[in-house]
């Protein structure tokens, strides 16, 4: 906006008093809405606040706001999904291209690889 530099600091401290900039409020709604949205797995949701810049200790109360029973749930019912979308007949091409899907998705490999084992 053009502003001289000492205004810019001034709005920038004010933002920050009056809580309108806060890096770990902006943090939990990033990771429930995409979590919620999105369906991300928390490597994902990890990965895309380092990229923001966001510290570790927001970082990881913002991943606390995830309740496990529905990361498991989320995680069985996108497993199923994928599992039924995908058209290929080799067992084993089907299983990489599940776990690839999910692994891209963010989702932690020891999880996907035992929903697999389970369901192929």
């Amino acid at each position: 906006m053009k502003m001289i530099p000492e205004a810019v600091d001034k709005i920038i401290v004010h933002l920050i008093q009056q809580n309108y900039l806060n890096e770990e409020r902006f943090a939990k709604a990033f990771v429930r809405g995409k979590f919620r949205i999105k369906k991300w797995g928390k490597n994902r949701l990890t990965r895309e606040l380092k990229f923001r810049e966001i510290s570790k200790y927001s970082i990881d109360a913002a991943l606390k706001e995830i309740d496990l029973d529905d990361y498991y749930k989320t995680l069985d019912e996108l497993t199923k999904k994928r599992i039924d979308e995908v058209r290929e007949k080799n067992q084993l091409k089907k299983k990489k291209k599940v776990a690839d899907y999910l692994l891209y998705r963010g989702w932690e490999s020891h999880l996907v690889y035992q929903k697999l084992n389970e369901y192929l």
